[in-house]
């Protein structure tokens, strides 16, 4: 038997031909790919040495500003603090030094009202007829250090806190020979502010002071002046002479009597209890006397200031 020759389409072998020539194309026709992955790595490249170049340049700003802000602050002067203190002063204001004085003392001050009563009516004497005075609140229990003239022979007596509190009062202490007096208060304040008690031995002639008290009723009042001297004398009528006194010019009238003399701290220095007038007048012509701090703890047996 005669073997067949294989015979090849022509079609097929010409389309074979075109696939192959289709896939294999020339170079210069070929997708550039190498070049596409090669750009993309420059460009990472790139954008990742401009990160690192801008962390660096953070890196060296921020060592300069904490060297600069870890340098030694600028040298505070006494020409500095001077100056703050004349530019506060013409910029700003200020309460004066007897207001700031008067704003300390001023929680520990008490007005007493001794309820006499008139001998020809029965009927109780006002404020203004020296049914009142003045008292210091000198312990945190209430005790109450007053003049003894104010509230000798008062058949009643009633002290008025700064909050508004009405409280009835005994007398527990008195020496007459300092014309000094302790009270304590039946109902005391739950806040009660006890003064602070300076020493009139670090005072001197001129220094000012604040007198805050009840006159004639009307109070608190303060008023405010200089200390003019120290150990004065001064006999009331028919009374012991009263030594060692502070005298001052702060303005004090009849319902002071009793109250502090405060220094500009808001120490008391002193308890008012007396002031000078040659007339009948009973006011006030410049010269007032109180009792030092001192007196009044060595008479009334209060611990040292």
């Amino acid at each position: 038997m005669m073997k067949r020759a294989t015979l090849y389409s022509r079609r097929l072998n010409s389309t074979l031909k075109r696939t192959e020539a289709d896939l294999v194309q020339p170079p210069e026709k070929q997708p550039d790919t190498a070049k596409k992955r090669f750009s993309a790595k420059k460009r990472q490249f790139r954008d990742r040495l401009g990160f690192l170049v801008v962390g660096v340049l953070i890196g060296v700003v921020t060592l300069l500003l904490g060297d600069h802000f870890r340098q030694s602050p600028r040298e505070l002067t006494q020409e500095h603090i001077d100056s703050a203190v004349l530019h506060t002063l013409a910029t700003k204001e200020l309460p004066s030094r007897a207001a700031r004085a008067a704003a300390v003392i001023a929680p520990s001050v008490v007005r007493i009202r001794t309820d006499i009563l008139s001998s020809l009516g029965g009927t109780q004497i006002s404020d203004n007829d020296l049914g009142v005075g003045t008292g210091i609140v000198i312990k945190e229990d209430g005790t109450i250090l007053t003049n003894l003239h104010v509230v000798a022979n008062a058949p009643r007596l009633v002290v008025t806190f700064a909050d508004g509190m009405h409280s009835p009062a005994v007398i527990v202490s008195a020496q007459k020979d300092k014309d000094l007096a302790t009270l304590k208060p039946l109902n005391i304040p739950d806040d009660l502010k006890p003064a602070t008690l300076g020493s009139s031995k670090g005072s001197y002639v001129g220094d000012e002071v604040v007198v805050i008290g009840f006159p004639y009723g009307y109070g608190p009042s303060v008023s405010s002046g200089v200390i003019s001297g120290f150990n004065r004398e001064y006999k009331p009528t028919e009374s012991t002479t009263l030594k060692g006194l502070i005298q001052f010019d702060a303005a004090a009238n009849p319902g002071n009597s009793g109250g502090p003399l405060v220094n500009m701290a808001g120490e008391v220095l002193g308890i008012v209890t007396a002031i000078l007038n040659p007339t009948d007048a009973k006011t006030f012509a410049g010269i007032g006397f109180a009792v030092t701090i001192e007196s009044a703890g060595d008479a009334l047996g209060i611990p040292p200031f």
